[in-house]
């Protein structure tokens, strides 16, 4: 009797630890693995990040929707979210914001029509793709441009990443890029990104490997220097 008492009070604890940590998981904090280098040198390839899920609301568990909203993403702030054109997590930067009018010339941000100053930013590739208009050879309405945009038309165009645009973000989504602006696939390739597909953002940094050392030699696979180390997940400027 006493045997079968224990179990029950074993697996009763069992089962409010993980009905707590699904808790947790659903609106506070969540973990994401990052295996691109599309942020650096903001955030490395190999970076587990805690993500705070609570910082612009709650939502109902195991979907995309709202149903608190404390708060809407400022622009420069970095956030994770469901990928638009599938499950997967992406982290990138959040550039536009609803009705802003984007463009980008020889690689420089105009936002309105102004450049901002990105100090955070990264470019590995001299290269330069001129304006997808240059290479149809059609005049391209801006109109129609915006359409083709928001149809994630320009998926698997590289005449985007340099020069792209204008485009005006559209209600209830935001413009996202990757730090590593030449390696970054954003929205200047699959279009807006709707504000309930973001998470949340990231904190810091909890565990960080090396895709390049072999597991073999695992101690020098950890990157040490990189454990604990705080995101500076909203920028005050450009």
């Amino acid at each position: 009797m006493y045997v079968k008492k224990n179990f029950w009070n074993e697996l009763r604890s069992y089962i409010v630890g993980i009905l707590f940590v699904l808790f947790i998981r659903a609106f506070f904090i969540q973990t994401y693995h990052v295996p691109t280098g599309s942020m650096e040198k903001t955030i490395m390839i190999g970076d587990f990040l805690i993500v705070n899920r609570f910082v612009y609301g709650m939502k109902i568990p195991f979907t995309d929707k709202y149903f608190v909203r404390f708060s809407y993403p400022k622009r420069f702030d970095i956030v994770v979210f469901t990928y638009p054109l599938g499950k997967t997590n992406f982290v990138k930067r959040v550039i536009g914001l609803p009705k802003d009018t984007i463009e980008i010339k020889h690689k420089v941000v105009y936002i309105n029509g102004k450049e901002i100053n990105e100090n955070y930013t990264q470019f590995i590739d001299k290269t330069e793709y001129p304006h997808i208009r240059e290479i149809l050879n059609q005049n391209i309405s801006d109109k129609e441009y915006q359409y083709f945009w928001e149809n994630r038309n320009f998926r698997r165009s590289p005449n985007v990443r340099d020069n792209f645009g204008p485009i005006v973000v559209p209600e209830n989504c935001v413009f996202v890029l990757g730090d590593n602006r030449d390696n970054s696939d954003d929205s200047r390739f699959w279009g807006p990104l709707p504000l309930e597909n973001i998470s949340g953002v990231p904190l810091f940094v909890y565990w960080s490997i090396s895709k390049d050392v072999p597991i073999s030699n695992f101690f020098n696979k950890i990157k040490w220097s990189r454990i604990g180390h705080t995101i500076k997940w909203r920028e005050t400027n450009g």
